[in-house]
């Protein structure tokens, strides 16, 4: 069973006398809880079947960092209420979710508790996907701010701190994992007033209001010894919690019906979904709507849709509705086709559309195109640019902070933008699956200025597309907030690299817990180092610094502010090498294999015997700055002459196997991504090398111009 341990922490800290005042309550702690006599004598699992009286409603998220048990206690929370689940991490139902241990995709679900309709909504940790954390604060009047007892607040905690404050939520606060050695090695109760101190400071630093300030919550001054449940164990003392800290929404309920779209799903027999909270009035099947664009979409006004079918998720299903009532989170079809993520679905009388709040704008972009390398074509299923072109639309439908759009004078190429490196990533791999094949560019910076005009920029087919932004001539680009968390020996390489990268050191302090026994560090001790980083400089950061700390490092990022360009970044890498024919290394005969022997003192090789190769790919890493190009596929001749000495046996190092991200990261501005279901490849824009080296002439004399 894995262990978690959730100390809900609040009642914020007030200063009288230089001492913080705690409110005593319980401790939650969940070994497989079993449900509160409250619940089980509720209705668990079962739609309404009426009206709901909207003050029995209770909406609500949780958000917190990576890892720091979102979805875990999620499923705690669930299994109080008797939903049953299938295993560990329900909600997170993707097959990319449960590979990578992370949450992508915010989701909604149900439940009653003592007489209360309780919609929760799971969101991710990761910085990449803040917009999803951003699109459902529309749809909530609380939420439970997730933090580590052991690590504490961190980069994304920050974020999504800073957002709920902004839409004027009220958080409580919930200490996790408080029975790890390094959180109860100096005292339980000791460590975890030291983070609801960083809490408070952080809630104060956003500009909290006092009624934010003053945090709802429970301490516990004991915890029980290790590996036993407290006295009292479940999630009781957290739902009552929600029930009577969470408001219930403020909604007309006799006000003509209106809903602002806040998620989109498709289903393969009703179409597309759409999913938000019913601000005013209710809706029946077969009711007569309109849809009202959002102004950043066109402001359009479409009449004459019918509501076709209403459903609500409860627990792990769906059930069907047959109206929706004023503060309720439910799934309506029909007007869900016309609809996308912000517009309004509002009765026929309603002409002004809700206001969805504001999102930050994509920070990466990279182009799509179409594979035309010489092996296109062979095992993906779907090469158009049409097709891509509308599985990449369909996808940024679905997302706020994914934007497409058709490049000008630039053939079968899309521009996609997107939060971070993780994002485009997970987007690119899910294309993969599904039988794609195209190429992308390296990832570039979305430079520009919030009331500057888009400065007019050529962008070379295949090749990088960053839009500049500029005001009285000055760009502005993005920066994050960077966290690290290594061994004391490891800190000044990753100061310097990271100096290197135009980054500022904020902060540098022993990190929590360091050193402290199986689940702390090495005796040697950790530091926790705080960055301000240009997002230029952290493309292709990630592998260096897993060389530079081992892979015993921590690394969190977050979206922090747009800021004046900083300057040039000298890229670290080194020179790539180059096939220059084309063929199958077969290694029927050493073929290959010989080559590969021959040229094992020039660097490191991506490719093994038996791969395709062609013209213009990069088949490895070179041991100095400069590219160099290689026949890889060069055999050893065969002569008639006898040799009484028998062949050397020749021995190869393995081949650097790069992952998807590995690759995103590796190239270059002259490089391309070729991304097959099969085989990830990196080659060059363009193959020929002669070409190549033309193009390197001219770029040099109008240089020196």
């Amino acid at each position: 069973m894995q262990r978690l341990a959730a100390l809900v922490a609040g009642a914020a800290r007030r200063r009288s006398g230089g001492s913080d005042c705690w409110g005593i309550a319980a401790t939650l702690r969940a070994f497989g809880s079993s449900p509160s006599p409250a619940a089980a004598a509720a209705t668990p699992g079962a739609a309404p079947s009426g009206a709901v009286d909207p003050s029995r409603i209770r909406n609500w998220c949780i958000c917190a960092h990576v890892d720091h048990g979102k979805t875990t206690l999620f499923d705690r929370l669930l299994a109080q209420c008797d939903v049953s689940l299938s295993g560990e991490r329900a909600m997170d139902s993707g097959a990319l979710e449960k590979e990578r241990g992370i949450t992508i995709l915010s989701k909604v679900t149900s439940f009653h508790y003592q007489g209360h309709l309780i919609n929760a909504l799971d969101t991710p940790g990761h910085a990449d996907f803040g917009g999803e954390v951003e699109r459902v604060l529309s749809m909530v009047d609380g939420a439970v701010l997730l933090v580590d007892a052991v690590e504490g607040p961190l980069a994304q905690t920050k974020f999504v701190l800073s957002k709920a404050l902004a839409r004027g939520l009220a958080p409580l606060v919930v200490l996790n994992k408080v029975d790890r050695p390094a959180a109860t090695q100096a005292g339980g109760a000791a460590r975890c007033d030291a983070v609801a101190s960083q809490l408070f400071d952080l809630f104060a630093a956003l500009g909290a209001s006092d009624a934010q300030l003053d945090f709802p919550g429970w301490a516990s001054p004991t915890l029980p010894p290790p590996g036993a449940p407290p006295p009292t164990c479940g999630m009781a003392p957290l739902l009552d919690a929600i029930v009577q800290h969470v408001p219930p929404p403020k909604v007309d309920s006799a006000a003509p019906f209106s809903l602002c779209v806040a998620m989109i799903e498709r289903d393969p027999y009703v179409g597309r979904l759409a999913t938000g909270r019913v601000a005013s009035g209710r809706a029946r099947v077969g009711d007569r709507v309109r849809v009202l664009q959002h102004p950043g979409g066109g402001g359009a006004v479409i009449d004459e849709l019918r509501i076709t079918k209403i459903e609500k998720r409860v627990g792990l299903s769906k059930v069907a509705l047959s109206e929706a009532v004023a503060g309720d989170i439910v799934q309506v079809a029909g007007p869900g086709d016309a609809a996308g993520i912000a517009d309004t679905i509002a009765a026929p009388t309603v002409t002004q559309a809700l206001d969805p709040g504001p999102i930050d704008p994509p920070t990466l972009s990279m182009v799509f195109s179409v594979n035309d390398s010489p092996l296109a074509g062979k095992s993906g299923k779907a090469v158009t640019s049409r097709a891509i072109g509308e599985r990449l639309m369909a996808e940024a439908e679905g997302s706020v902070s994914l934007k497409v759009t058709p490049l000008q004078g630039a053939t079968e190429s899309y521009e996609v933008r997107a939060r971070g490196e993780l994002q485009l990533g997970v987007l690119i791999e899910g294309l993969r699956r599904e039988g794609f094949e195209f190429s992308v560019s390296p990832p570039t910076v979305v430079m520009r200025c919030g009331r500057g005009r888009q400065a007019p920029g050529a962008a070379a087919a295949g090749g990088a597309a960053a839009s500049s932004w500029q005001e009285n001539g000055q760009r502005m680009e993005p920066i994050e907030e960077v966290v690290v968390e290594v061994n004391d020996e490891h800190a000044g390489a990753v100061i310097e690299a990271l100096g290197l990268r135009r980054g500022e050191l904020l902060e540098m302090g022993p990190a929590a817990g360091a050193g402290a026994g199986p689940e702390g560090s090495n005796s040697g001790g950790r530091q926790r180092l705080a960055f301000v980083v240009p997002s230029r400089g952290m493309i292709q950061f990630r592998a260096a610094f897993i060389g530079i700390t081992r892979g015993e490092g921590l690394l969190q990022r977050a979206f922090l502010r747009y800021a004046p360009y900083t300057g040039a970044i000298t890229s670290s890498r080194k020179g790539a090498i180059v096939s220059t024919a084309i063929g199958k290394a077969r290694a029927l005969e050493g073929a290959t294999l010989y080559a590969l022997d021959d040229l094992a003192s020039r660097g490191t090789f991506f490719v093994a015997p038996g791969d395709d190769v062609y013209e213009g790919m990069v088949i490895g890493e070179a041991n100095r700055p400069a590219d160099i190009t290689v026949n890889i596929t060069r055999e050893k001749k065969l002569t008639n002459v006898r040799s009484v000495v028998a062949d050397d046996k020749m021995l190869i190092a393995p081949c650097r196997q790069m992952s998807l991200e590995e690759a995103i990261g590796y190239v270059e501005e002259d490089e391309l991504v070729e991304v097959t279901p099969g085989r990830v490849r990196i080659r060059k824009v363009v193959l020929d090398s002669n070409q190549r080296a033309r193009a390197a002439k001219r770029a040099a004399v109008q240089a020196e111009a």
